[in-house]
């Protein structure tokens, strides 16, 4: 089999390990996102996460976390395919001579050059994934009820095409994903790279046992997280904006009002879900992969 169609079989196989461990902290990550800021002497809807859970579960039940999940599992193998096989060759391109192991340094650029390539299919999911995963609470936040109520990936796929611009809107907020997606995979693979050789010794980590992989992959995942939190944040408001009336004219523009009106603290919104999800989520991804990679030769 071609390293090609390995790194395409592993990573989808890992892409979906993460996903069904990962998604009910990010339902709960972009619910916090996209909240509305409280009027002056409001409670906000959300007090913190397990207020979020705790309100979702009673209101949607329990599948009610697993909201928008459709999208990213309807479009995981090309994620993975995409992330995962860029990274591949990209390695196959700095290796000084086939089989060596690369460098950290050579592991963060090979990260960073597949980040760039995701993006572009991260962004319309996302999009998806976060219009159905905020609806509830934006639906709530006006006097009118003015959101539309989507009722399934395809509808607002549908939705979106039909109202927001064509296929452009789709891709709405690309320019924030691409500064989560960049220097976040850039930190993922090296960090992960970095703890694996740290953890055996060497540059040689084939002889490395499912812990230390569970441990490198973890770590590894916190660090995307850690590195671009609030680029992540900005992207969520911008994809969840209405289109009609847009309370942001931009990426800059979202960045300033959220700094102005709710702090720091406001572009952090959902960074304990999401740090709670990257790690178990990205130790199942890293561990499937490389189980799945090692199994196919």
């Amino acid at each position: 089999m071609a390293d090609i169609a390995k790194d395409l079989t592993a990573g989808t196989l890992g892409g979906a390990a993460q996903l069904i461990v990962g998604h009910p902290f990010d339902t709960i990550k972009v619910k916090l996102q996209s909240q509305p800021a409280p009027l002056p002497g409001q409670p906000p809807k959300f007090s913190g996460a397990i207020d979020a859970v705790r309100q979702t579960v009673a209101a949607e039940g329990p599948r009610g976390l697993y909201k928008g999940m459709g999208a990213p599992l309807a479009t995981v193998a090309a994620f993975n395919a995409v992330l995962f096989t860029v990274r591949g060759q990209m390695e196959a391109l700095l290796r000084s001579q086939p089989g060596a192991p690369l460098t950290v340094n050579q592991q963060i650029v090979a990260g960073a050059g597949a980040g760039i390539a995701v993006s572009f299919l991260a962004c319309p999911t996302e999009l998806i994934k976060c219009r159905l995963q905020a609806q509830s609470a934006l639906a709530s936040s006006g006097p009118t009820g003015v959101t539309v109520k989507y009722g399934g990936p395809m509808d607002v796929a549908k939705h979106v095409i039909r109202s927001e611009g064509g296929m452009r809107g789709l891709f709405k907020g690309l320019v924030p994903t691409m500064a989560r997606e960049i220097p976040g995979n850039a930190a993922m693979f090296g960090v992960y790279e970095a703890l694996k050789q740290y953890l055996a010794g060497g540059p040689d980590t084939s002889g490395l046992g499912r812990g230390s992989l569970i441990l490198a992959g973890g770590v590894a995942g916190a660090s995307f997280w850690a590195s671009v939190y609030p680029t992540d944040v900005v992207k969520s408001v911008i994809q969840v904006d209405d289109y009609k009336n847009p309370k942001f004219s931009g990426s800059i523009n979202a960045f300033r009002k959220i700094l102005a009106t709710e702090g720091v603290k406001g572009l952090y919104k959902g960074f304990g879900p999401a740090m709670a999800r990257s790690v178990p989520a990205n130790a199942a991804c890293f561990l499937v992969y490389e189980i799945t990679r090692s199994s196919l030769g």
